[in-house]
């Protein structure tokens, strides 16, 4: 089993940069997909990205992309999420979790929320305009 903590998180501009943190600890987190999630006040938790075991293959959601840049670092058992270009819409609690190894980041994302069998406790991101 893995164990994920999220950091990183705070309060910014519209405009400014973050970038989020998932350290894996237990089993090292190269043997899993990582992916994020966020989720808005009164709002549903939503996809935002993720990358296949080795780094070598990342999806994004559409109102990231370009913005975003996920990336993991297996022998340090971290994965980060680079967000440039912050919006107020970006505001939400995002979530690292962890699941079984799939082929390709493309197929994840078909994949439902249960395939993801780790979870981390989220960090708030509030971007003020």
């Amino acid at each position: 089993q893995v164990q994920l903590v999220e950091s990183g998180g705070g309060l910014v501009q519209t405009g400014d940069s973050l970038r989020l943190s998932c350290a894996g600890t237990g089993r090292n987190l190269s043997n899993y997909v990582v992916v994020w999630f966020r989720q808005a006040p009164g709002k549903e938790r939503e996809f935002v990205s993720t990358i296949v075991w080795n780094g070598r293959d990342t999806q994004y959601a559409t109102s990231v992309k370009g913005r975003f840049t996920l990336s993991r670092d297996n022998a340090k058992s971290a994965a980060y999420l680079q967000m440039n270009n912050l919006q107020a819409e970006d505001t939400a609690v995002y979530y690292c979790a962890a699941g079984r190894v799939w082929p390709t980041a493309a197929m994840l994302l078909s994949r439902p929320t249960s395939h993801y069998t780790f979870w981390g406790q989220g960090t708030q991101v509030t971007v003020s305009s």
